[in-house]
């Protein structure tokens, strides 16, 4: 009875929900790294006050949460990140936003141009999308939301959001549609 190891099926399980883990602890040390730019101590700052309690709602270890803290404050020297916001119109010309962490933007640039290529949509211009947009608490509220009926269009936006969110530099997409 070859291939009905129970421990094969665990291990492959595992690994699976470990990827997932270790994808989600990746965005939110960005987030919490981002943050403490503004000060390492979060009683004196909201933003790393918001990004611990985040952190602390999915499990993730004080050791990686402190870690990320010491990036951001600049005790560790490992690679720098910056924020960097793109605008893009997705398939039909549906508007987005795309928020990045990444510490190369010309790689990251590459990869959500590709993205968005293969899902029919293109990079934006500055300020081409922003405007049918409001920003409060720190997100993207769309002035003109949009219900989709079309169910193949439905399908390719919901591709490519996906597609984006598997990417490890992109934090947040927001678009005017309501899926």
């Amino acid at each position: 009875m070859s291939g009905h190891s129970h421990w094969a099926g665990i291990k492959h399980k595992k690994e699976l929900t470990d990827k997932k883990k270790g994808k989600i602890f990746s965005k939110i040390a960005k987030t919490i790294e981002i943050a403490a730019r503004k000060g390492g101590d979060p009683d004196m700052n909201s933003s790393l006050r918001l990004a611990i309690e985040k952190a602390r709602s999915v499990n993730m270890p004080n050791d990686n949460i402190q870690r990320a803290i010491k990036k951001g404050t600049g005790e560790d020297k490992a690679g720098k990140l910056e924020e960097v916001t793109y605008e893009a119109y997705g398939p039909q010309g549906t508007p987005l936003i795309i928020e990045t962490i990444t510490d190369n933007k010309n790689r990251t640039l590459s990869e959500i141009k590709h993205i968005l290529n293969s899902y029919g949509g293109k990079l934006a211009e500055t300020g081409s999308v922003k405007y049918l947009f409001d920003k409060k608490d720190g997100d993207w509220i769309p002035k003109y939301p949009i219900d989709i009926t079309n169910e193949n269009l439905k399908q390719q936006l919901e591709k490519l959001f996906e597609t984006l969110d598997e990417n490890d530099d992109v934090n947040d997409i927001y678009s005017n549609v309501n899926l």
